[in-house]
């Protein structure tokens, strides 16, 4: 896990990202009651570099929050490209609503407000890239389901996979820890793809559909 002070250099030592961002991230620590769940600057300029990388053409995001990452991701993507977000919290949508139009990205992606369990289901599409940020109770249940609709040579970021620590901690047993780490041994056990464990922030899982 990275501390404090290393943080801080490595966000001193990259590329910023554009002020909107910024502001939204202020905003998300002052207004919202769970700040954390926010994708964090080095993050965020992850998924940038990742997008303009890779290029895709089709994104699914699970779990969109206040839409920091959606708009780092979006803002990175070419204006033929689609973002699909999912958030499960309602009460959402309006903060979700402005800061898309706040960052002009809204002509790229598509809200969809709900379950994702219920909505991955549905939609008759497959992704080049999927970011994975929800509840971490379904974390395995995602990734069977998000599996079937990543085309191959696809990839499948799966955020807080270290989980502060706690999944080699064997003290740690309460049920998000636990499904955290089946998800990680779901992903190693399975030989359709390919992956590494990033420590960033919270740790990131890049998992390529081979």
């Amino acid at each position: 896990m990275i501390n404090k002070a290393l943080e801080a250099y490595l966000e001193q030592h990259s590329s910023p990202m554009h002020p909107v961002l910024d502001e939204i991230y202020r905003q998300t620590h002052l207004q919202q009651l769970y700040p954390r769940m926010l994708s964090g600057p080095l993050q965020a300029r992850l998924l940038d570099l990742i997008c303009k990388m890779l290029r895709p053409k089709t994104i699914l995001e699970v779990g969109t929050f206040t839409a920091y990452s959606t708009i780092a991701m979006a803002m990175a993507i070419q204006d033929d490209a689609h973002l699909i977000t999912i958030e499960a919290n309602e009460e959402l949508e309006d903060t979700i609503i402005e800061n898309l139009n706040k960052a002009a990205v809204f002509h790229k992606v598509s809200l969809k407000i709900g379950q994702a369990a219920t909505i991955i289901p549905s939609l008759n599409t497959s992704f080049d890239l999927i970011f994975l940020d929800a509840d971490k109770m379904s974390y395995p249940m995602y990734f069977d389901l998000l599996l079937t609709k990543l085309n191959p040579g696809g990839f499948l970021l799966a955020d807080n996979v270290l989980w502060n620590g706690k999944v080699t901690d064997a003290s740690a047993q309460d049920a998000e820890t636990n499904a955290i780490r089946l998800f990680n041994e779901k992903v190693t056990d399975e030989p359709s793809v390919e992956q590494i464990i990033l420590p960033i922030r919270d740790g990131l899982g890049l998992i390529r559909k081979k």
